[in-house]
């Protein structure tokens, strides 16, 4: 069997990714029509708690994201690890008032657009991305 070129890990204990193999093809579409092909994307959905820590041992920083996006070299396509916070999601979906199903996917593909070289640093950075991840949700074909 071929390697998958997106795999989910779960640290979180309560939380659950219903239609992999759809999100699969989502993301590997969108980033297909920008252009890229992706090959070793590696999500870990975890806790506020392991958020933090990460966010302390790679970025020396002491404060909760909701995702952390760690680029990975190689010849083959874009790769790279994608830390979200399954904690912070549902929060911000419902302090935002999003869907939770719709913000997790936002985020998602917030990661993989950061593989593919978006920032969102700045104002108009935040912008160019914020539409970026909205075009990629109009392409999700799955319940």
């Amino acid at each position: 069997m071929a390697e998958k070129t997106i795999t989910f890990h779960f640290q979180h204990p309560t939380f659950r990714l219903r239609h992999r193999s759809h999100i699969r093809a989502w993301l590997d579409r969108c980033a297909s029509m920008d252009g890229h092909k992706l090959h070793g994307i590696h999500y870990q959905f975890c806790t506020d708690g392991y958020m933090l820590e990460a966010n302390r041992q790679f970025l020396a920083h002491d404060y909760l994201t909701d995702i952390l996006t760690f680029p990975m070299p190689s010849a083959a396509g874009i790769a790279g690890d994608i830390l979200i916070s399954i904690d912070r999601v549902r929060d911000n979906a419902k302090t935002l008032n999003h869907n939770t199903l719709d913000e997790l996917h936002r985020v998602m593909a917030h990661g993989v657009l950061h593989l593919l070289g978006h920032n969102d640093a700045t104002d108009e950075e935040q912008s160019t991305m914020r539409h970026q991840e909205d075009r990629w949700l109009d392409h999700r074909a799955f319940p």
